[in-house]
């Protein structure tokens, strides 16, 4: 009798655990096409199957190198948070670079012809506002490097987001901004030995977004070179003698930055 109730009591407390337990983690990543301005471009949509109803959607834009794993990873980490993350392509055909010549020639192309990058990423927010996961209302961009300086520009010209982050991007505008044109609030992760961003730089922004009167917060984090966010940036920096590199401790530090600043954005 003594072992029956034992047993009882065992898959009493066996279902009361599995009944107040959350359920595990189901993330769902998949490769998307979707096109921009009659272009066929490639993305990576992530989300945690496990959570119910809608949620608020982040847009990743990646580093000059091109949609590739690193910034999938990236969409990965976001989806495990409770986010719809969508990794964007900028380039179109998911093309990625092996060499700096080309990915600098990739970055160009979309820099110096805004109305391409505005409606690339444009087709990009739309395609994540339509996902059944995401609440349209609620949406916000990052980017890594060159995608740091793309999400800054749409924050600029007043995109429907609630805010951007820039890890390690280029800060200057590719199309001057109006005052009371930027909406989203702004925060910076920059590398304070980044020899890619001045000061001089770095004070012309701050004085821009001052003038615009922009809600923005910039985070210079000591000894960190650009592209600290990369395990691979010191790969790159021996490879193509680049002035890069990984910094852990800037890394997740950043990270948790922005973390609190999507809570904040979506409290």
């Amino acid at each position: 009798m003594k072992k029956v109730w034992s047993a009882l009591i065992v898959a009493a407390l066996s279902a009361a655990i599995c009944q107040t337990a959350p359920a595990a983690s189901a993330l769902a990543g998949k490769e998307t096409t979707y096109t921009a301005a009659g272009a066929s471009m490639k993305g990576y949509l992530a989300f945690d199957a496990s959570w119910s109803g809608k949620r608020p959607g982040i847009l990743i834009v990646h580093e000059w190198w091109g949609h590739n794993p690193y910034v999938r990873k990236r969409a990965d980490m976001l989806a495990e948070m409770g986010y719809t993350a969508f990794a964007l392509d900028m380039y179109g055909e998911g093309r990625q670079a092996e060499h700096p010549q080309d990915a600098g020639k990739f970055a160009s192309e979309v820099m110096k012809n805004f109305d391409l990058m505005e409606a690339r990423f444009k087709a990009a927010l739309d395609f994540l506002k339509k996902q059944e996961t995401v609440d349209s209302s609620k949406i916000a961009a990052i980017g890594y490097c060159f995608g740091g300086a793309v999400v800054l520009n749409m924050a600029r010209q007043g995109l429907p987001l609630a805010g951007v982050a820039s890890f390690h991007g280029s800060l200057g505008a590719a199309k001057p901004a109006k005052p009371g044109e930027v909406k989203a609030r702004i925060l910076v992760l920059n590398g304070e030995a980044d020899k890619m961003v001045t000061p001089e730089q770095i004070e012309a922004f701050k004085k821009e977004m001052k003038e615009l009167g922009a809600d923005y917060r910039f985070i210079n984090y000591p000894g960190a070179l650009h592209s600290f966010t990369n395990p691979q940036a010191d790969e790159f920096a021996g490879k193509f003698s680049m002035p890069v590199g990984y910094n852990e401790a800037a890394d997740k530090a950043s990270w948790s930055e922005l973390k609190q600043f999507l809570a904040e954005l979506f409290k």
